[in-house]
């Protein structure tokens, strides 16, 4: 599977060899004109991946091709990384004065002649197999395909003829369509109604189920079914809605018709018949191509509907003129009944009480998607012994066998649509935890640590892209309870989901688990999952991903890690027993992430760790036994996220020599008193604080320039500016995260100067805060208001109902706000009503 990946490490590999650093770094090692050549050949291979991705599932010699590829172009961006490593090392040694100096304790000095001659080896030898790997394409009648447009495998056509009994667990989501469908349109805009959800939800199910209500066969004089998948040309359009429109055959062949014909014929069968038109399937995402459709059947009655039914919320939110009805997993009784039908003949399912015990565990692991219940139910079906259906319990579904209208090819669909670079991003999901929630500061450090970034244009950085990759795999349905708190993302994946992530990713992804489990050859990132695989296992040299099981305690391992993968690029240790680390991790020269979480036996890091000059993200959050920061912290000219947890209380000035840090955060650092005095940092976007206990004051010099601020437990800082509480104009602020400060009675001034940037404001366990000033009401880019447990506070600001864009408003454990805003009942429930989203609650 990975190899169908090739095409976008093809391209990363590219804009790597056209970098200005590669260039300087070439010229000055005599081989500018190799790594031209070797740009050149890439440039051919990468021509013809997208055809023998398509093909090579019927030909095994070009699998074997498209495998020998891939080691080709990993060892060829090992070297070139090489080439960025020396770049940024010299970058460090030539700074000038006493850091210098404190360089060449960092740094042995190498012979640049035998570096010449070995990377000059290296470079020709890549050559020869990639000249080789481009000759053998020519094998197999590959074509050319420059972009990433591929055909992907098409879903079976949808009709609109549905038995009743067969919807189960849907009766409240079509009584919500069809009271939107029944509602008054507009004379001078066709209304349209998305339903929206991933692959195998049953939205089609759900759409065919309002299709044939008998309400909307009286509302409407005419109803039309059309399956529209992949093609949304016009023409094919046009003549799919004539012909459902027509009661009987079409007495002329329109299929011969041009687009004037169509149109003239179109406007003529839907003048003045008010009318219900179902779209089942839309991918389009084309605006221009939606419009020019919608411009020619809105010919209409008043009152005339367009019922969609889609996977992207891009689509929904181009299309809808309402909001979107988002279709949710079935509960735990419906997926049980659903199960049920499919399983069993009918009555049949009394007689097997020890089957259905096994059923609810199946059932839970489909996670209330309703084409995977049916797909396990079917393949159960006359089958009683207990072992088959123990085996389905304990298999992925991925590795059962299915139907070509089963749950794998349903959601499979949606990954084969995706462009290749969010493929490799989509893979990296298998390196998690099923079931957890993350951020996109987790998947943006490690898609950024193993290249699978696009390069940032002007102005951009790699969390700017993160965010955004994130935000296409949302709007693409793969990822669910998605909020954007402004700067920060939390999201979630469907169980099933992450099983994809797997099925895709097994081939560069292994997740370690079982005993005498080989690691597979060609493995480049490896997570182990038990602690007691460590002494067993024999680690490849090309990793480039090793996630450490919790509890890790095996120093043979970790020395082995370190000496034998040199070209780590992402290295995890979570909640291990290690007090230290070798000096030798000052040799990984081409890490990009070092998370070292929760290890609270550890207490020094080596002064080698700064050595790291590619060093993007470094966590040590949670290390509450380390006492200090290594010597030379200043030289991780690369950093962008640093996350300290220490028992050091100031901090070394060359902080402010990281003029590339974007997130510093200090977690149960109990000492800390620095002021940041003097320091600043150009590119800085997110300062946290939590659990520091001695912390005084914030560093309101930084503030003005940041995006997110978080607080949370810091008893004594204060938020005010002094006695005189100054206001800081032009604030950029878009979250605010303040948790349990008891110190806080009313909010600081100086806030007032995020009134047009602030889109977050959490506030919890707040439990002497008693009023949100008035002014809060004038934040004009306000979209998220949580308030946790603040007993004290009594009202909301007066004027809250006039914050234009809020969409989002969290109430608990507040219970005057609760008496308040109780909804239906409360005396102010009128000012929030409108909201898109409200909870109130009396209860954490």
């Amino acid at each position: 599977m990975a190899e169908s990946l090739l095409f976008s490490v093809a391209e990363s590999f590219i804009g790597k060899l056209a970098s200005r650093v590669l260039d300087e770094a070439s010229l000055a090692l005599g081989v500018y004109d190799d790594l031209r050549r070797i740009k050149d050949t890439t440039s051919l291979i990468k021509a013809v991946l997208l055809d023998a991705e398509q093909k090579q599932w019927q030909n095994n010699e070009l699998r074997e091709w498209l495998r020998q590829t891939k080691c080709v172009f990993s060892d060829a961006e090992d070297i070139i990384d090489d080439f960025e490593c020396e770049a940024l090392q010299l970058q460090v040694v030539n700074t000038s004065g006493s850091i210098r100096r404190k360089v060449r304790h960092y740094f042995s000095s190498s012979n640049p002649l035998a570096y010449r001659l070995k990377m000059a080896h290296q470079i020709k030898d890549i050559n020869a197999r990639l000249t080789k790997v481009a000759a053998d394409r020519h094998n197999f009648g590959l074509q050319n395909n420059y972009s990433d447009t591929r055909i992907v495998q098409k879903r079976e056509l949808t009709h609109s003829h549905i038995i009743e009994s067969d919807v189960i667990g849907r009766e409240h989501d079509k009584q919500i369509i069809i009271a939107l469908l029944l509602q008054d349109g507009d004379d001078k805009s066709l209304s349209v109604i998305p339903i929206l959800g991933m692959g195998g939800m049953g939205k089609t199910t759900l759409a065919k189920s309002v299709f044939n209500d008998e309400r909307l066969g009286e509302a409407f004089q005419k109803k039309m079914w059309v399956c529209v998948s992949h093609d949304f040309e016009l023409k094919h359009l046009l003549v799919k809605i004539l012909n459902s429109a027509s009661d009987s055959s079409p007495s002329e062949n329109i299929q011969n018709f041009d687009i004037e014909q169509l149109q003239n014929h179109l406007r003529n069968t839907l003048a003045d018949q008010k009318f219900l038109l179902v779209l089942d399937d839309i991918w389009n995402e084309n605006r221009v191509k939606w419009e020019e459709l919608k411009d020619l059947i809105q010919v209409c009655a008043k009152g005339s509907k367009v019922l969609v039914t889609t996977r992207s919320h891009k689509t929904a939110d181009m299309m809808s003129t309402n909001t979107s009805h988002i279709l949710e997993g079935l509960s735990q009784k419906d997926s049980l009944s659903v199960f049920v039908k499919w399983a069993f003949k009918e009555g049949e399912d009394k007689k097997h009480p020890e089957l259905m015990e096994v059923g609810k565990d199946i059932v839970q692991k489909c996670g209330g998607l309703p084409l995977a219940i049916r797909t396990l139910g079917s393949s159960l079906f006359l089958k009683f012994d207990i072992k088959e259906w123990k085996f389905v319990k304990d298999s992925d579904i991925w590795n059962l066998p299915q139907k070509d209208d089963g749950i794998l090819p349903a959601i499979k669909l949606s990954y084969d649509q995706l462009p290749s670079n969010l493929k490799r991003c989509f893979a990296c999901f298998s390196l998690f935890e099923k079931s957890t929630c993350r951020s996109n500061l987790d998947v943006t450090a490690i898609w950024d640590a193993l290249g699978f970034l696009p390069t940032p244009k002007q102005g951009e950085n790699s969390g700017d892209i993160g965010k955004q990759l994130l935000h296409e795999l949302w709007s693409r349905s793969f990822v669910q309870n998605f909020v954007d708190y402004g700067g920060v993302i939390n999201f979630e994946l469907h169980d099933l989901v992450y099983d994809l992530a797997l099925y895709v990713a097994r081939d560069d992804f292994q997740l370690l688990n079982f005993q005498y489990e080989n690691i597979r050859e060609n493995v480049r990132h490896l997570s182990v999952g038990e602690n007691d695989l460590l002494s067993q296992i024999s680690i490849p040299t090309g990793l480039r991903t090793i996630l450490f099981p919790d509890g890790a305690n095996s120093k043979r391992f970790l020395n082995n890690c370190l000496s034998r993968c040199k070209y780590l690029r992402l290295l995890s240790i979570y909640n291990s027993r290690y007090k230290n680390l070798p000096r030798s991790i000052g040799k990984l020269k081409h890490l990009r992430c070092l998370r070292l979480v929760n290890n609270q036996e550890l207490e020094r890091l080596p002064d080698s760790v700064c050595k790291l000059q590619n060093l993007q993200t470094l966590d040590l959050s949670e290390c509450e036994n380390l006492l200090k920061l290594p010597n030379g912290i200043g030289n991780l000219i690369k950093l962008q996220e640093l996350s300290i947890t220490t028992k050091q209380s100031n901090f070394p000035e060359e902080l402010a020599k990281l003029s590339s840090l974007e997130i510093l955060q200090f977690f149960y650092c109990d000492n800390l008193m620095f002021s940041f005095e003097g320091i600043q940092f150009p590119k800085f976007k997110l300062l946290g604080f939590a659990h520091c206990g001695n912390l005084k004051s914030l560093p309101f010099h930084i503030i003005p320039n940041i995006e997110g601020l978080i607080i949370e437990d810091c008893n004594i800082v204060i938020l005010s500016m002094g006695d005189n509480n100054n206001q800081i104009p032009n604030l950029k602020l878009k979250l605010l995260h303040l948790e349990s400060l008891p110190q806080i009675v009313t909010f600081p001034q100086w806030l007032q100067g995020c009134a047009n940037t602030l889109h977050t404001l959490i506030i919890g366990n707040c439990e002497n805060l008693e009023e949100l000033p008035n002014w809060l009401s004038t934040f004009i880019s306000l979209k998220i208001l949580c308030i946790l447990n603040c007993p004290k506070l009594i009202s909301l600001p007066e004027d809250v109902h006039r914050l234009p864009n809020l969409e989002r408003l969290e109430m608990s454990g507040c219970p005057e706000l609760y008496r308040r805003y109780e909804p239906e009942v409360g005396q102010d429930w009128y000012k929030i009503s409108h909201i898109k989203h409200v909870n109130v609650e009396l209860e954490d």
